[in-house]
């Protein structure tokens, strides 16, 4: 927890990113849909007239940095507060020390970074006083904030999305830093955009990544005779070797990336989904959630069109449970690829569906006696059992027994497709209800 009024100078020491964190508007980059002229947010921190807000977005695209910017213009006390360090009773002091400010007349700014580390109670602790107007809050997430602030404390504050930065946008970053004091410009650097451009592709819309690859390859570039260094691409490839891809296998990315790989699939899309696996894949996630997923998918989506998709699936997942990564990367994108180019129905998911609810909404009918078992004598005489009909006893291995309770009597779940081996079963199921219709009448006529 700091109470913040001015920025240190002595900064000499810091790495480049910190060194050149952005003092105003004008420094910043990226972001333009909020910052850019007569945009909403960059008219508050002009105007000093922030109210609660929330800052969502990747690592590395400015939420501290526009705290800090907003910490230098305010004429509030402003409390820097990190929710990965400080816990009830830092919030407690810190809500007093804002209860004090407020009698005197102050406005308090708190800005919490990571706030989605906070558990329920700790962010309960801001809600009085956010009501009230004790405090101004800003917070800082990489989460989506939906599911990691609580409800009440989100609905009385402004949610602003940063996007990761463009590559043009890094690239224009890269060359201030080579030229602003505060970065290399107290020095000669030899470099080629198309190296600047490397790195800002490297760095995947991340400010920090890319303003620290920078100062790794610009102190590992060449030092000339006359002072001046030159940096070449071997240098820059062997900085930026492996990308550190932007994903956290229990936050938002972990859902989005596998979201993507699913929907792929499902508009068979080959080449998108075997995209968005690596991706899951390269940054570290279990081979079996993929493989897993894949089992979901080849009976929700394919289904009886194609029945073999769930055997490849579990093939799948038993060759990744075998072997491991990376060698398991192969079947896993054979499993993909075969799902993808299946033939879809959604039959299967839909039948299942419709009988959850009238399972959880009907009035829950006993099992009709006829297909009761009777393993005692008692249920015998309770007629467990009476009236059953046993299939196989039958030329045609069908019977006209109902199955269902008297509520539900003709309602339908599966409803097959004409898609792929599907066709097929749709076919055969037409032809068993055509029989058991003919097989009832029949025995209605008997009976009349």
């Amino acid at each position: 927890m700091e109470q913040t009024t001015f920025f240190t100078q002595d900064n000499s020491s810091q790495p480049l990113a910190s060194r050149l964190r952005p003092q105003n508007l004008e420094e910043f980059a990226g972001q333009t849909h909020l910052l850019g002229p007569g945009k909403v947010l960059r008219r508050l921190i002009e105007g000093d007239a922030v109210s609660s807000m929330i800052f969502w977005g990747p690592p590395g695209v400015g939420k501290t940095t526009l705290a800090r910017i907003i910490a230098n213009r305010t004429k509030s006390a402003f409390i820097d507060f990190s929710a990965v360090t400080s816990g009830i009773k830092e919030i407690r002091t810190v809500m007093q020390q804002a209860e004090d400010n407020r009698r005197f007349g102050e406005r308090t700014i708190v800005f919490v970074d990571e706030i989605h580390r906070f558990n329920k109670a700790q962010q309960d602790a801001f809600l009085p006083f956010v009501e009230k107007g004790s405090i101004i809050l800003i917070g800082a997430t990489t989460e989506n904030p939906s599911f990691e602030v609580n409800s009440a404390l989100l609905s009385r504050c402004k949610v602003f999305v940063l996007q990761a930065l463009k590559t043009e946008e890094l690239v224009a970053l890269l060359r201030r830093a080579l030229t602003d004091e505060r970065g290399f410009g107290g020095q000669t650097v030899h470099m080629p955009d198309e190296l600047l451009e490397a790195i800002a592709v490297f760095s995947n819309g991340d400010a920090r990544t890319a303003l620290s690859t920078l100062e790794m390859v610009v102190l590992n570039g060449d030092v000339q005779p006359d002072g001046s260094t030159v940096v070449t691409e071997e240098t820059v490839l062997q900085c930026t070797s492996k990308r550190s891809l932007l994903y956290d296998k229990k936050g938002d990315g972990h859902y989005d990336l596998i979201s993507a790989l699913h929907k792929s699939m499902r508009n068979s899309d080959p080449d998108a989904a075997v995209y968005w696996m690596a991706r899951m894949l390269e940054g570290g996630e279990d081979p079996l959630y993929i493989a897993r997923r894949v089992t979901r998918f080849a009976s929700e989506d394919i289904g009886m069109a194609d029945p073999r998709a769930l055997e490849i699936a579990v093939a799948a997942y038993q060759a990744c449970h075998f072997i491991g990564m990376p060698e398991c990367s192969v079947h896993l994108t054979q499993a993909v690829v075969y799902m993808s180019m299946a033939p879809k129905s959604n039959a299967l998911y839909v039948a299942y569906e419709s009988a959850k609810k009238d399972a959880a909404s009907q009035i829950a009918e006993p099992v009709p006696l006829q297909i009761r078992n009777a393993p005692t004598a008692l249920m015998k005489q309770l007629d467990y059992g009476k009236g059953y009909q046993y299939a196989h006893d039958t030329k045609e291995k069908l019977t006209a027994m109902e199955c269902l309770p008297d509520s539900l009597r003709g309602k339908e779940y599966y409803r097959p497709t004409d898609e792929g081996l599907e066709g097929r079963y749709k076919q055969r199921l037409d032809e068993i209800k055509a029989w058991k219709a003919k097989a009832r009448q029949a025995a209605k006529k008997k009976e009349q």
